[in-house]
């Protein structure tokens, strides 16, 4: 059996599996698109979470578990007769034949960029009234900020120099601090927001995903408060009975491990 075959068994295994669940499981039949979608933003964040911590095992894992649910939405679709699996397969790849006619079709590019270019043209092609139209609502406002920048870079509206982000970024926190001076709730919350976008938008320039990052210093920061409520527990002291010199001893140690 090749590669191939193996891999089209256990998807067939799976499919299998679900009609099952679905037919026999009470919680199973009682599932709807509506039920699942939160469950499925979940999965995804823990996907991202193993990702983050280069856990391969748990990659696979909750690929796995992202799976099902592509499986589950598409078994739900074939009971109401609206799709099924195969139309979801097929609707993926007829998109991707469409928008990589350098693969495809004869159309030449010479690098990344211009295949992503490309890409949001033949999307306005398609109908897309904005390119701005493929950025979900519900994503969480950091990410969003970070689609928005790259799907507006994809048509060039774009700056054409780091620097040049940086020195907006140096503008943005002399206006936050202008409002902060003022005391306005309101204008203050308008320029801090002006300030993450211009971050966000220079840690493109960078090469760096302003998600990650922050992830890893959410992950860095847990770790060593932790390692404090530790050494605090061990000297059978509560942290709010120490202070933050006392604190702030076990909290250079951590920084060192």
């Amino acid at each position: 059996m090749t590669a191939r075959q193996t891999q089209l068994q256990a998807f067939e295994r799976l499919l299998d599996i679900m009609d099952d669940l679905r037919e026999k499981c009470p919680w199973d039949k009682k599932q709807t698109l509506q039920t699942l979608r939160h469950l499925t933003i979940e999965e995804t964040y823990e996907l991202g979470d193993a990702i983050l911590d280069n856990d391969l095992n748990e990659v696979k894992k909750e690929l796995g578990d992202l799976l099902l649910h592509i499986v589950f939405y598409a078994k739900i679709g074939s009971e109401t007769k609206d799709f099924d699996i195969a139309d979801v397969c097929n609707e993926i790849c007829e998109k991707l034949i469409h928008r990589h006619p350098h693969i495809y079709g004869d159309v030449e590019v010479k690098d990344e960029e211009e295949v992503k270019q490309n890409w949001e043209k033949l999307k306005l092609k398609e109908g897309k009234k904005s390119v701005l139209e493929g950025v979900p609502r519900s994503l969480p406002a950091l990410v969003k900020a970070s689609r928005i920048q790259d799907k507006v870079k994809g048509v060039g509206f774009d700056w054409e120099e780091p620097y040049q982000v940086w020195d907006k970024v140096q503008e943005e926190l002399q206006e936050l601090q202008v409002e902060v001076a003022s005391a306005n709730q309101d204008k203050i919350e308008a320029e801090f927001g002006d300030v993450l976008f211009s971050m966000i938008n220079y840690a493109r320039f960078l090469k760096v995903n302003p998600e990650d990052a922050l992830e890893r210093t959410n992950k860095k920061f847990i770790k060593r408060f932790q390692y404090l409520e530790s050494k605090a527990e061990a000297l059978g002291k509560s942290l709010k009975d120490m202070t933050l010199a006392e604190m702030d001893v076990f909290w250079e140690e951590a920084k060192k491990m």
